[in-house]
């Protein structure tokens, strides 16, 4: 049903409240944020090219258009999907808001982006990993041992690498083995782990204070100027150890991956994972996850009456 027009704003003011809206009622990151109002920015300047001085100005014909010129102008399908999607969130927000009389964005089709799965570490492979990373920190130098625990933590607890950067020591619960994280839209969770990351995290533990300055903070890890381990860091040390310890070269999101296949592989359902993953839909862990051929031919062969009867 067609909303009421009950406010006339400029795309200018219309900006503004939006950026409010993302950063203050839905606690987006910064990152996710500038990204937003980046897409936004251009569709406006598209708009105000064409006489558009308000939301309510804009239509559905100006938003195929503007869409069709990023696609004209070599731009990646995801890209162009990603600004739709940011279309399609401001139209929605400005419906609410009174700013418009119909949300256009559920109208507004975007390209089919192919979703790759990433790289996939067996058990075996994993292992290595964490074996590697064991040996290297043996002579007790505080950046490997953090770095195994570093990829423990990540393998054991599936946890985004921005979510691992952002723990604080009193996030974990070694008695318990569990440790709290915040994800996205700050949305917390409380994430177990397993013997081998707590051995590593109390051996981590031991020796941070020799790169501890007073700008650490309590932050669980941290880097070699004492400051706290950013996203590129652990991304160079998953790489590194991974590369050193004769597997595929991974990104933290692999062993994200990872860690859910092994999971699933080992009989947890779906809605557990989803839990573990921090996702907001089930959708989302279904096409996040990999089942492999060989587990689904075990559980119909468990499963089915009828699946290995010769008697037909």
């Amino acid at each position: 049903m067609p909303g009421e027009l009950t406010a006339r704003i400029d795309l200018d003011e219309a900006y503004s409240g939006f950026t409010i809206y993302l950063r203050d009622e839905r606690g987006r990151s910064p990152h996710t944020v500038r990204a937003y109002l980046a897409d936004l920015r251009d569709l406006f300047n598209f708009a105000i090219e064409r006489g558009c001085n308000s939301p309510n100005d804009i239509t559905l014909p100006l938003l195929r258009a503007w869409l069709a010129s990023l696609h004209g102008g070599g731009q990646a399908r995801a890209t162009i999907a990603r600004k739709a999607a940011s279309a399609r969130a401001f139209t929605a927000w400005a419906l609410r808001r009174g700013y418009t009389e119909t949300d256009l964005g559920v109208r507004l089709a975007s390209p089919q982006v192919s979703r790759t799965l990433p790289t996939v570490l067996d058990v075996d492979q994993a292992t290595a990993v964490m074996d590697h990373a064991g040996v290297a920190s043996d002579d007790g130098d505080p950046q490997a041992v953090r770095d195994r625990c570093v990829v423990e933590l990540l393998y054991a607890t599936g946890i985004r690498v921005s979510e691992l950067c952002g723990i604080d020591i009193r996030d974990v619960d070694l008695g318990r083995r569990t440790v709290r994280v915040i994800g996205k839209g700050d949305k917390e969770r409380v994430v177990p782990f397993g013997v081998p990351a707590a051995q590593a995290i109390s051996a981590w533990l031991e020796v941070r204070e020799q790169l501890a300055k007073p700008a650490s903070g309590e932050a669980l890890f941290i880097g070699a100027r004492g400051g706290r381990l950013d996203q590129r860091a652990v991304r160079t040390t998953v790489g590194r150890l991974t590369l050193a310890a004769g597997v595929p070269k991974l990104a933290p999101h692999g062993l994200r991956h990872t860690a859910a296949t092994h999971v699933l592989e080992g009989g947890a359902d779906l809605r557990a994972v989803q839990e573990l993953l921090g996702h907001a839909t089930m959708a989302t862990t279904q096409r996040y996850t990999h089942v492999s051929v060989e587990r689904l031919r075990k559980s119909f062969v468990q499963a089915h009456p009828r699946a290995e009867d010769d008697s037909v």
